[in-house]
């Protein structure tokens, strides 16, 4: 029973082990941008559903206007409007008098598991356990670790982050990230908002305070 306890435990903790992280997997930069940074920006995403879609654009304005630069959120617009044409929506973009369009989109969510084993101190074996008279095998010994196996299930989303330039519809900055065990967007979304605004801030891409 102890051992029993003991192993499950240890699984518990496993499973709950696991951080939640964003990193850059990959990134573009056209070198041949050379400015002015961008000091107005509309944001639209791509994520799950509507109102997460929504809440993604909303923090990433709230974000950027707290970093110095102006920013809108797509749906203000109507650029999440299904029936909304190519020429409808550049015409919203450009009259909003930004010089970035940032598009936010989920590639996906992948499932994963790692495998691996661990020494665990404690516990008992079976074995030669003296040179006794029988000289037989089969006596119980204590033993200072044991193997166990640790199953860790874990699940990586990959966000594509592209940066156009409005006024010449050119692709200026790209970046694709991924994020372990992702909780909910909410959550998620606001230091997801501040690792590309940094990204952006270090090329000079943004006009900051």
């Amino acid at each position: 029973m102890k051992f029993a306890s003991t192993l499950a435990v240890l699984a518990t903790a496993v499973l709950a082990a696991g951080c939640q992280s964003t990193s850059v997997r990959s990134a573009w930069f056209d070198t041949d941008f050379k400015g002015p940074p961008m000091s107005k920006i509309v944001v639209a995403g791509s994520i799950n559903s509507v109102a997460e879609d929504r809440l993604v654009e909303e923090v990433f304005v709230e974000r950027m206007r707290a970093a110095g630069v102006d920013a809108l959120a797509g749906h203000t617009l109507r650029l999440d409007d299904p029936n909304l044409s190519q020429a409808d929506f550049e015409a919203a973009v450009k009259g909003t008098g930004a010089q970035g369009l940032l598009l936010v989109r989920v590639l996906g969510v992948d499932q994963r598991t790692q495998v691996s084993t661990t020494m665990v101190h404690g516990g008992m074996g079976w074995g030669h356990n003296s040179w006794g008279p029988s000289n037989s095998w089969g006596g119980m010994y204590s033993r200072g670790s044991f193997p166990v196996q640790e199953v860790r299930q874990y699940d990586l989303a990959t966000v594509e982050t592209k940066l156009f330039d409005v006024s010449t519809r050119r692709l200026v900055w790209a970046v694709t990230t991924t994020t372990f065990n992702p909780r909910s967007v909410a959550q998620e979304a606001p230091p997801f908002a501040n690792l590309i605004i940094g990204q952006l801030k270090s090329r000079e891409i943004i006009a900051v305070k």
